[in-house]
């Protein structure tokens, strides 16, 4: 008899395939279809993406529960810790949106410190006389500071060391790379361009407040596309007002969707995407692909990839 997973957020189609031809799927994409999912059936593998939560009241309500996976990297919206209370396997696609994050990283330092958003805003409005009072800068040259140097961290160094970039990282943890580590107020203080690249968790926090800040350069940029809460908000738009720092862009934010009138979202020094950054057609079919495999080996009693069986130890080098 099939098993049955509870698919919480649309996959790509190739992935919702695969599921269709070794389980049931139970589509359940709002709350309504949800409860009608868990009051007729047996529920034993919980798949979401970036919004579906699989919190302590699911699994609960899921007694025959053995997996809890998510199409992506993060595991913010997975309480990874009543799962593991519960011997729930926890799955993810770790290292699945490395590339395309990366590349996502250097498209907004380009768009801040060649001030490319404005420019084509302007040339759209008519406005070619904008070239009179342009001003940009190029990455070449530039010091790179990244902090947390996992499978992100490292592609983007190396990206940034290709445009001719200076890199310089924070890491909890030596790496062996040919870059310099330094602590974490050296690299704020002697970089160009901050980048974050670390998970939210409660050893971690917030790492980005007013007292960090104040020591980056009054040029400086500020990248963040890891988690929205690793950076006071608050703090930062002072920042930017202040002009203690230049610029800032971000594809992730702590409040999503953000205010209409969220002052990062409207202020002119900023450049925000939508979290946007793993949707690429390929990494998306990736992503929703190696994670609909997975849990069919689980639920088949096959052995599913270990990389993608969460465990704590191996959370710095998946960021």
């Amino acid at each position: 008899m099939k098993k049955s997973v509870l698919l919480l957020e649309t996959i790509a189609d190739e992935a919702l395939t695969i599921l269709q031809e070794h389980v049931n799927v139970l589509p359940a994409y709002d709350d309504d279809a949800l409860k009608d999912m868990l009051g007729r059936h047996e529920i034993h593998a919980v798949i979401t993406r970036g919004k579906g939560q699989v919190n302590k009241a699911l699994m609960e309500a899921c007694p025959d529960l053995q997996v809890a996976a998510r199409c992506g990297v993060g595991l913010d919206n997975v309480d990874v810790q009543e799962a593991t209370a519960r011997n729930i396997m926890v799955i993810n696609a770790p290292g699945s949106n490395a590339a395309t994050i990366a590349e996502h990283t250097l498209s907004l330092m380009l768009m801040l410190m060649r001030n490319l958003y404005e420019s084509v805003a302007q040339v759209k409005q008519h406005n070619w006389n904008w070239r009179n009072q342009y001003s940009g800068d190029e990455l070449n040259g530039k010091t790179l500071g990244i902090l947390g140097l996992g499978n992100i961290g490292k592609r983007v160094a190396r990206l940034g060391e290709a445009f001719g970039m200076n890199v310089l990282y924070w890491n909890r943890s030596v790496q062996n790379v040919p870059y310099t580590q330094l602590s974490m107020n050296e690299v704020l203080q002697q970089s160009d361009v901050v980048s974050l690249h670390l998970p939210f968790t409660s050893e971690i926090g917030t790492i980005i407040g007013e007292q960090q800040l104040a020591l980056m350069k009054p040029n400086s940029l500020l990248i963040n596309t890891a988690r929205g809460a690793l950076i006071d908000h608050d703090a930062l738009v002072d920042a930017l007002n202040e002009r203690r720092i230049s610029g800032f862009a971000a594809d992730v934010l702590p409040e999503e969707p953000p205010a209409q009138n969220s002052p990062i979202l409207n202020h002119s020094r900023s450049i925000i995407t939508p979290h946007s950054g793993s949707l690429t057609a390929s990494t998306y079919r990736q992503m929703c692909v190696l994670t609909a495999k997975n849990v069919v080996a689980v639920l088949t009693g096959n052995q599913p990839d270990t990389n993608s069986i969460f465990n704590f130890n191996s959370l710095n080098a998946r960021v």
